[in-house]
């Protein structure tokens, strides 16, 4: 694990990239930070976590970071060794956690409670819409207090690259640690629309096959009877409305990805 600092002084800010070895925009966004060494008004922690699954270009080395938390100083499993570490690392700090996924071009933040800090936050990032996970982040990072997940694109594409470093920038000018220059249209806070609100119901299970296909948007409702996804050349519809999340036919092994209901917005 990599520890890097901006500023003096205890941070109360972290920012955590590389928790997949596979999802390496979040890795570029840090490095580059690192190199500018930008000037900030609130000491920044700033981590590369999972440097060995990096190294192999997978997204774990014996089990997933991301469910490995809060972890065992003595565990069975370098991930679960690491997730130790690593939320000592982080407590007490506001956390950005920056990911990626197969299933959505545009960047998404995702938290476990729609809380203060998801509040204040949120509708300050260049992102449309807001996960609520409730009850779905047994062992994530997201579990932990003062923690928002950032989607940053697709996974290993240079857009979402350059999503993680502008994201990271936005999360850092949110809270108070960078100030932005007036000439810098990327940071600047226009009139923002709503951010829209998914809460979580429950994975949407994956049937043994070889071939998958899902025929609905993310985020657009898919009402009941209307079909979502193909296995293995059959149809699978939907027993009752739900909105669809994080859905790809290859994302997650054996599920599609998450059925959630619209909650409101933040402004």
């Amino acid at each position: 694990m990599q520890i890097h600092q901006l500023g003096e002084g205890q941070p109360e800010l972290a920012v955590v990239a590389g928790i997949h070895g596979d999802e390496p925009c979040g890795v570029e966004a840090v490095e580059r930070l690192v190199a500018e060494d930008p000037e900030v008004d609130r000491p920044v922690k700033l981590i590369i976590a999972n440097e060995e699954a990096l190294e192999r270009g997978v997204r774990y080395v014996e089990e997933d970071l991301n469910r490995a938390f809060p972890g065992d100083p003595d565990g069975a499993t370098h991930e679960s060794r690491l997730a130790h570490e690593l939320a000592r690392e982080v407590q007490g700090c506001t956390v950005l956690a920056l990911h990626s996924t197969q299933s959505y071009a545009e960047p998404i933040a995702v938290i476990d409670t729609v809380d203060e800090i998801a509040r204040s936050l949120a509708p300050l990032l260049p992102v449309d819409v807001l996960i609520e996970t409730d009850n779905y982040t047994d062992g994530r990072l997201v579990e932990h207090a003062h923690t928002i997940e950032l989607e940053c694109g697709l996974q290993g594409s240079e857009e979402a690259a350059e999503n993680a470093y502008w994201l990271t920038r936005a999360f850092l000018a949110a809270s108070n640690a960078l100030s932005v220059p007036a000439t810098d249209d990327r940071l600047a806070q226009p009139e923002r629309g709503e951010v829209e609100v998914f809460r979580l119901d429950g994975p949407i299970a994956k049937p043994p096959g070889r071939e998958y296909d899902v025929v609905v948007p993310n985020f657009e409702k898919v009402e009941a009877g209307e079909r979502f996804a193909i296995a293995d050349g059959e149809a699978l519809t939907a027993d009752e409305p739900f909105y669809p999340v994080l859905l790809s036919a290859e994302g997650y092994d054996d599920i599609f990805g998450y059925a959630a209901e619209a909650v409101g917005q933040l402004e």
